[in-house]
């Protein structure tokens, strides 16, 4: 895994390319057109930044950081070089994860075309969820009806109004056995978050960066780096704000209740793309530097 090694901090870059890859199969019908694609769970974070020019006692602090990474194999706290402060007015570090549904033994779920998701009568999976949150639906025979969804409206605790997360409606679909509604699972485009101490407050919204962290405990290592990509959904509630978030790319791994999801400075793990260092300096002893990195996976 290699060891953690701390990029400087100053100066700051003066160029950066920050671009997010995705690993999808596409497959074209030479006779149709139609074309099939195929998503894999291969998405990370890639950067190309550059240093401004700096005398040798600057530089040699980024020549070490670089020499220290040795290559792909150690790691380093890295973030979006044009995005270091949120724009939403949250105000504390962090947030933690709240599964408010969490229904992990199958349930019978119908699903209508007018989004609506529907348990017996004599069950309470919605009981706790809240317009704005995200649920994850598994076993369904209709691709359409899994997924991401995201609650618009709860008639009781046992139906609910989605809007699907990865086609335009639900397929219509009656007493499906074998179906589980969960929370913060591996696959989430959308994240069931709420403040983290009773004075937290503030607003998270798009284009915010988060970092999902290793843990319940504060300053925690990263483990993911995901964007913010609506204006979260607030419930304001005394003492414990909560927070529907969606997000991109999606869940590598599920977070368990109270997992700290970082706000404030989040950043993400990576490593240099290359295995080779150098960089160039004029006879005023001014140095020029770059580098590529990609988010560890």
């Amino acid at each position: 895994m290699g060891k953690l090694v701390t990029m400087p901090n100053t100066p700051n870059f003066i160029n950066s390319n920050f671009r997010l890859i995705r690993t999808i199969g596409t497959v074209a019908s030479p006779y149709t057109g139609s074309i099939t694609t195929q998503e894999f769970d291969g998405v990370y974070w890639e950067a190309v930044v550059s240093l401004p020019p700096m005398r040798r006692d600057v530089a040699v602090n980024w020549q070490s950081f670089l020499l220290e990474c040795n290559g792909p194999v150690n790691q380093f706290k890295f973030a979006d070089p044009d995005a270091l402060t949120n724009r939403g007015t949250y105000n504390t570090n962090d947030l933690k994860a709240k599964n408010r549904v969490n229904q992990t033994s199958a349930i019978i779920l119908s699903f209508a075309t007018a989004n609506t998701i529907t348990a017996p009568s004599n069950t309470t999976p919605f009981s706790n969820i809240l317009v704005g949150d995200f649920i994850i639906v598994t076993g369904s025979a209709k691709p359409e009806n899994n997924g991401t969804h995201k609650i618009l409206a709860k008639a009781n605790a046992f139906t609910v109004t989605v809007e699907p997360q990865t086609s335009i409606t639900l397929v219509t679909e009656a007493n499906r056995g074998g179906c589980k509604i969960l929370s913060n699972q591996k696959g989430a485009t959308g994240l069931n978050l709420s403040s983290s101490t009773n004075n937290a407050s503030g607003t998270i919204r798009k284009g915010d960066y988060l970092q999902i962290t290793s843990s319940t405990t504060a300053g925690s290592n990263p483990v993911q780096y995901v964007m913010v990509t609506e204006d979260a959904t607030l419930n304001v509630n005394s003492g414990e704000d909560t927070y529907g978030v969606k997000i991109q790319p999606k869940l590598r791994t599920a977070i368990t209740q109270n997992h700290l999801v970082r706000f404030v400075s989040p950043k993400g793990m990576f490593r240099l793309t290359t295995k080779d260092v150098d960089w160039d300096a004029n006879n005023i002893s001014n140095y020029g530097m770059s580098f590529s990195c990609i988010e560890v996976v």
